[in-house]
């Protein structure tokens, strides 16, 4: 494949478009931190806000003017002037100049459908408030990217229209012009046939900004690079309004491995760029993102698992240690040995080997477990005492005699209670404790702590933070299988169990008891 030399710039707009999208938001704190990563990473522009929205956003941009920044320039977005003022007038564009970003990107309106619908103005007007936006705040030092809304929907319905709006913004004076896919429905071979013809028509900087509502994002703006962008928007993750913007956790790798456009000084930090985003957006992150997701270099199919072992590539299109990623093999009805000694040596065993008799035998129970329902591939902490059993070396903290729980509700006061008790040995001592909670799992929870604190104290450090339940037969109705995965902390580390059982509540246990058992089982 030919390799390009192109200088192509990103621009960040995760803490603009990136909030746009249902369930994320950032406080000031926040903006400052990711926009510091941001920074750190290597990106050209990061996109603050719209300061003339909200007070939030400019207060961002104050305390970003007084923060240095290794490479990123800050930039604010706002857009054209409305109708009937003058740009010099215009609250919101001088709201843009009081950010003291260095940096601002305007959009305008492209489509005529927009000017005469949604602006109610007439196109020479419309071509009249990008000029004297873009002129002004020229005029005024600040380097301006002016962001085309709507284009390739606007020059499908009038070509001629859609380049006058990019020529007024040129005449301007505007430093890039950006060609948005705000719709998300264009395809990649229509985006490379239009940029094409754009870049040759106005010879000067052409970006790109895709929406990913057709699923085609991140492939748009590749082929926009191919035919001629030099700049690129997008946001870390992907986030954005309805279903996204154009994922720079697979864009700047793609174009760096596929098409050998360096973008950023070390791409060994974009899996941790995108978890540290992902951890202040607060979301449910996304397992299976390229390059970052937990599950991009994972391998289950043993016969996957056995041609990585010899050839990592065969499987693999990249090395998972470019992005700052990790190579894993899962455990399941689709293992093979491998499967079970790359899992066992990752949880800390040794000494296993394959074809051994412990090796087969542990393949053989986890393939009968899941045939059961059973779910292991995020629940290591019950796979490492699944081998633990099996190697002799399980040694259980506790005996487990009986456990009883209960649900009262008085239809006179509305008042409901839930009780729990729990009988446990530990070497001859026998300790039986009632406690209530929240639910039944709750009240479990706090019984089987109260009376495993009396014998070890420490496990009060345990806390359990989710707890997840699916049912596995639902043509059964309320008798269906039902498998609970739970996740227990801490505070420093977390691990994962599982149980399984036709009760939700045993289901539920014997998760719980699973994730006290390793705990203790690890601080002997």
């Amino acid at each position: 494949m030919k390799r390009s030399k192109a200088v192509v710039r990103i621009y960040d707009t995760t803490l603009r478009d990136g909030t746009q999208g249902e369930g994320i938001s950032f406080n000031v704190a926040a903006k400052l931190a990711i926009a510091k990563k941001l920074d750190e990473f290597g990106v050209d522009y990061i996109e603050g806000g719209w300061p003339g929205s909200n007070p939030k956003d400019m207060e961002f941009f104050l305390k970003a003017a007084e923060t240095s920044w290794q490479k990123a320039k800050i930039t604010a977005f706002g857009s054209t002037r409305k109708a009937g003022l003058k740009a010099e007038e215009d609250p919101q564009l001088i709201k843009l100049l009081e950010s003291k970003a260095s940096v601002v990107t305007i959009f305008g309106k492209t489509s005529l459908v927009h000017v005469r619908k949604i602006l109610s103005v007439t196109p020479s007007e419309n071509c009249q408030m990008i000029m004297d936006s873009v002129a002004f705040l020229r005029s005024k030092g600040r380097e301006v990217i002016y962001d085309a809304e709507h284009f390739f929907d606007g020059a499908k319905e009038d070509w001629s229209y859609a380049i006058e709006t990019l020529l007024a913004a040129k005449n301007a004076g505007a430093d890039t012009i950006v060609l948005c896919d705000t719709n998300g429905g264009t395809l990649p071979d229509e985006i490379g046939r239009m940029v094409k013809k754009v870049v040759r028509k106005l010879c000067m900087p052409i970006g790109v900004h895709t929406h990913n509502d057709s699923e085609c994002a991140v492939a748009n703006a590749l082929a926009a690079v191919r035919s001629g962008a030099v700049h690129v928007q997008g946001t870390v993750n992907g986030y954005g309004e309805r279903v996204g913007n154009c994922n720079l956790t697979s864009l700047i790798p793609n174009l760096e491995f596929k098409m050998g456009i360096k973008t950023v000084p070390d791409l060994t930090k974009l899996r941790e760029l995108s978890r540290f985003v992902e951890e202040l957006a607060n979301v449910p992150c996304n397992t299976r993102l390229p390059y970052v997701g937990q599950l991009a270099f994972t391998h289950k199919g043993g016969i996957h698992v056995h041609a990585v072992e010899k050839l990592t590539h065969s499987y693999e299109h990249v090395d998972p240690s470019r992005v700052g990623n990790n190579r894993r093999f899962l455990v399941s009805e689709l293992a093979g040995q491998l499967n079970i000694l790359n899992k066992a040596k990752e949880l800390g065993f040794s000494g296993l080997e394959k074809g051994s008799p412990e090796v087969k035998t542990a393949l053989t129970e986890i393939k009968r477990l899941e045939n059961e329902g059973y779910e292991f591939e995020a629940a290591d902490a019950s796979f490492s005492i699944v081998i633990r059993r099996i190697l002799g070396s399980y040694q259980p903290a506790f005996e487990l005699l009986e456990y009883h729980t209960s649900f009262r509700r008085s239809m006179n006061s509305l008042n409901s209670s839930c009780e729990a008790t729990v009988k446990i040995k530990v070497g001859e001592i026998e300790e039986y404790t009632v406690a209530s909670g929240d639910g039944p799992v709750n009240a479990l929870d706090f019984a089987l702590r109260k009376a495993l604190s009396i014998f070890f104290p420490q496990v009060n450090k345990v806390s359990l933070v989710d707890y997840n339940v699916r049912i596995l037969t639902g043509d059964r109705g309320s008798a269906a299988k039902t498998r609970v995965l739970i996740l227990s902390t801490d505070g420093e580390k977390s691990w994962g169990t599982v149980g399984v059982s036709d009760n939700i509540i045993e289901a539920s246990w014997l998760a719980l008891v699973d994730g006290f058992e390793y705990w203790l089982q690890k601080n002997k």
